[in-house]
């Protein structure tokens, strides 16, 4: 299972949200490429990159910084937020970003979904950000920066998604996210035994034991955010583990 760092931009810099609310920033680096450097450095496999203001304003908002996040680094990134129109998919990898990372997209322009899918193939990933109500079962997907709350269910949009062409998904308990509770395990088997396609985890991975969960249910890979930089869970104890 790959351990893969996430940083997270907003105005030019490394911050974290809590479950997603642009109002509950935490500022961690003034310089997001030293912080690239650093995981890899560490022994990070890949990097999950986010642009928050172009995932909010619907378009690209850190081109520049993502080429240059892409040119100081030798290990692979992903890259979502604002990725809503095929040249700047194209404009991104071209960067030499591995993974092309789709979620408004998904719900609201499917057929850019399928012509990316066509052209890109398995560089093409599509993010499944839920909203989980009190019954564990009950999870909806989110828009815009996870602003909007739709009525496709998760598991729903994880079958339409197979059927044009993806081939790798992310899912991200919206509620769990920034928080340092835990990963909605429920829910992430639930989406595992609906697809035979990769899965990655992300939300409220706070400790080693989470990742030897999320381990064992089969996950590709597990993105770590805020537990990273407060040092909840230290990058090289968790490679050791399961990385």
């Amino acid at each position: 299972m790959e351990i893969i760092p996430a940083i997270d931009l907003r105005r030019g810099r490394c911050v974290r949200l809590y479950q997603g609310d642009f109002s509950k920033e935490t500022l961690f680096s003034s310089d997001p490429v030293a912080v690239a450097v650093q995981w890899q450095s560490l022994g990070a496999p890949r990097l999950h990159i986010v642009d928050l203001d172009g995932a909010s304003q619907g378009e690209l908002r850190h081109a520049s910084l993502v080429d240059e996040m892409a040119r100081s680094v030798q290990i692979p990134l992903q890259l979502g937020g604002g990725l809503r129109r095929l040249d700047v998919i194209e404009q991104v990898l071209g960067f030499g970003v591995e993974r092309a990372i789709l979620g408004t997209a998904a719900i609201e322009d499917q057929a850019l979904v399928k012509k990316a899918c066509q052209k890109f193939g398995d560089r093409v990933i599509v993010s499944i950000d839920a909203i989980v109500g009190i019954d564990a079962g009950e999870s909806f997907t989110a828009t815009d920066g996870w602003k909007k709350k739709t009525k496709i269910a998760a598991g729903e949009l994880v079958e339409k998604m197979a059927s044009l062409g993806v081939r790798r998904f992310i899912y991200t308990d919206i509620t769990r996210d920034g928080t340092l509770t835990e990963p909605n395990f429920r829910a992430i088997a639930d989406l595992i035994d609906k697809t035979n396609l990769p899965v990655i985890a992300s939300g409220g991975i706070a400790k080693l034991e989470h990742l030897e969960r999320l381990a064992a249910l089969g996950v590709e890979g597990a993105i770590i955010g805020r537990a990273l930089y407060t040092g909840d869970i230290d990058l090289g104890e968790a490679l050791a583990v399961v990385g």
